[in-house]
């Protein structure tokens, strides 16, 4: 186990946010985004304990920010590709709760009609080509799309959400560099959320994280993933980057998970120490960063912020409820919709 913790490198013009084009209500919807996703990620939780969800999950509780900061720079004709830590791009890119817990019980009314699962989720129409439990293989995809968008000239961008440990893998590399060669309209996200699994990225991974796109002449941002607003400033720029034809940009955005690896890790201590996950949910947290900068800058009463925790608890539920009683697909369209 690494015996320091991440701190959290920033690019000298971010160290601060300054002022920002984004009003109070955007950044309550962005709250209110956030929380969804930790609200939504909770019941996956109780499902796999209740022993009513098949397979495992990977939560994205403490990365909220990463999501939710980026998918709201993109307009709903914009790709993402996602990873097996899925859920909270999904939901940030606008598909629906209950059809995402349809998905993960298998039930027909699911986005892949039950076939996918927690690590296959896909929703064409809101541009989320699909998670991918083949690590970086979303950036291959991605990449593919932003080909597609330059040729047809539609103007639309693809994100392609990894974790650090994607930096080990060589399709990422090959990607990287037929975008910078075709200036191809994609932004590389890394959420380097410090393991690999197991193994924190610094026993993994050699050299500077920033330098591997920059080989490739690919303009890089690092940026504090657990501040949504940093995540979205910067997001908007390096989206725009590309959208404007200068080609493909990197976006470092350091997080971390609070949970474990998957729902079944749960007792982590012989790969990092119960000090410093208490840091950083009690002082990373992104959603008490984004309430505690709307109060002290007098744009939201905390009471609001009690009833958009209350309202996201109770869809979750009401979402929960569908899919339960949501009926399996037929056996006899085992074969449909699959493809290899």
């Amino acid at each position: 186990m690494a015996a320091d913790v991440n701190p959290l490198p920033v690019t000298e013009s971010h160290q601060t946010n300054g002022d920002s084009p984004v009003d109070p209500e955007e950044w309550l919807h962005m709250y209110r985004q956030m929380f969804r996703i930790r609200a939504f990620e909770e019941e996956v939780n109780g499902l796999y304990t209740r022993a009513q969800m098949p397979g495992l999950a990977h939560l994205y509780i403490g990365e909220e920010a990463v999501a939710v900061g980026v998918c709201e720079a993109l307009t709903k004709q914009d790709y993402i590709t996602s990873t097996h830590r899925g859920h909270g791009h999904c939901l940030a890119k606008g598909a629906e709760p209950d059809r995402m817990f349809a998905e993960l019980l298998g039930r027909e009314a699911g986005y892949c009609r039950g076939k996918g699962g927690s690590m296959h989720i896909a929703d064409q129409d809101g541009g989320n080509l699909g998670a991918n439990a083949i690590v970086g293989a979303g950036t291959g995809i991605a990449t593919g799309a932003a080909f597609s968008a330059k040729w047809r000239n539609s103007g639309q961008v693809a994100v392609t959400f990894f974790g650090e440990g994607a930096l080990g893998q060589g399709l990422v590399y090959e990607v990287m560099n037929m975008a910078s060669l075709w200036k191809l309209p994609v932004v590389y996200v890394c959420e380097n959320n410090l393991y690999n699994e197991y193994t924190h990225y610094s026993q993994t991974t050699a050299g500077e994280l920033r330098g591997r796109p920059a080989a490739f002449g690919i303009p890089v941002e690092e940026v504090n993933g657990q501040d949504v607003r940093e995540v979205h400033t910067t997001a908007r720029r390096l989206i725009e980057h590309a959208r404007s034809g200068k080609g493909p940009a990197f976006l470092i955005c350091n997080t971390y998970r609070y949970h474990g690896h998957h729902v079944g890790d749960i007792n982590r201590a012989y790969y990092r120490s119960k000090e410093e996950e208490q840091m950083w949910s009690t002082q990373r947290d992104p959603l008490k960063m984004l309430a505690s900068w709307l109060t002290d800058q007098h744009l939201a009463d905390a009471g609001i912020f009690e009833q958009i925790e209350t309202d996201a608890r109770a869809e979750m539920k009401a979402a929960v409820d569908f899919a339960v009683k949501a009926p399996y697909p037929n056996a006899s369209e085992v074969t449909d919709h699959v493809y290899a």
